[in-house]
């Protein structure tokens, strides 16, 4: 098989596997472990020289990890059976025991190293990973069983609130980063002040899906940035958080950066061109350096 047919069935199941993001993305309820999968699968996918139609093993990868989901819910309803938990902190101490202790899901210090942390399907696996991912497997198994958790984006921290806080009911913090240690009010001020930011009551509200989704993609875009030879990753969770129906516009102007980087000059030159078009209104002096960051990139063809 030529080196061409090869490239051409890579475009194909990049182009399938980013249009079944996007619709889920702007489903009318966007499913965060959903998109998170997705993104996963495509990251992480061998073209088959074979088949150029749907993406090898990405039906097969959804279905292992919404099994492997299950298989922890039926071992929470089991437990919620058994115990009969009366409040929120009952069921965070048995979700805990389940997620934390039993199936040991957790999280160090080192995860924070491993671009794995921030991949649900490898966090299944490992049972290891980022505080927000480890978060949305709680929140995740949560719901299979019927229970109420809600993410909570703190900053520099992602946790989980058992019970109803959008509501106004009753309800606890826990820490699955921690095994799903619960959370006093001074625990929670502590990490806020850790990311450099006072706490407010705001801080608590449950996430929303894309904003979860979004922030995953960040942290990858973080882990690759600090590894110039991860460039191909950076530049495909850029474009992941650019199929979102909300994202910063600075994600545009990163992802042409990026194409230059990883050598389509011309690609990146004409995405700045486009970028500083939209700044011409209301920020000409950078609307000029893009420009001129575009030129530049088109003189590295000579």
């Amino acid at each position: 098989m030529s080196v061409r047919r090869t490239k051409a069935v890579a475009v194909t199941v990049t182009e399938q596997s980013r249009d079944r993001f996007r619709t889920a993305a702007r489903a009318e309820h966007p499913d965060p472990v959903l998109l998170c999968l997705l993104a996963a699968a495509e990251h992480g996918m061998v073209p088959d020289p074979g088949d150029p139609g749907e993406p090898p093993g990405v039906d097969a990868l959804l279905a292992a990890c919404e099994a492997a989901l299950e298989r922890h819910a039926a071992a929470v309803r089991q437990a919620v059976a058994e115990r009969a938990p009366t409040g929120p902190e009952e069921t965070a101490a048995l979700l805990a025991a389940v997620l934390g202790g039993r199936e040991r899901f957790h999280g160090r210090q080192s995860d924070y190293r491993r671009l794995e942390s921030s991949l649900l399907p490898e966090v299944l696996r490992r049972r290891r990973g980022l505080p927000i991912m480890l978060s949305l497997v709680w929140t995740a198994v949560g719901r299979r069983a019927g229970l109420t958790v809600h993410g909570v984006a703190l900053p520099g921290h992602f946790i989980v609130a058992v019970g109803g806080p959008a509501g106004g009911d009753e309800y606890v913090l826990a820490d699955p980063f921690h095994g799903g240690r619960l959370l006093d009010p001074e625990d929670v001020e502590r990490l806020v002040a850790a990311a450099g930011q006072e706490f407010t009551p705001a801080m608590l509200t449950p996430a929303q899906p894309l904003d979860i989704v979004l922030r995953v993609l960040g942290n990858i875009r973080v882990w690759a940035a600090d590894r110039p030879e991860h460039a191909r990753t950076q530049l495909w969770a850029t474009e992941l958080a650019l199929l979102l129906p909300r994202h910063p516009a600075q994600l545009r102007l990163e992802r042409a950066e990026l194409l230059v980087r990883t050598g389509d000059f011309l690609g990146g030159s004409a995405e700045m061109d486009a970028y500083a078009r939209i700044l011409d209104t209301f920020d000409p002096d950078t609307a000029a350096k893009v420009r001129q960051e575009a030129r530049a990139a088109r003189h590295r063809l000579n």
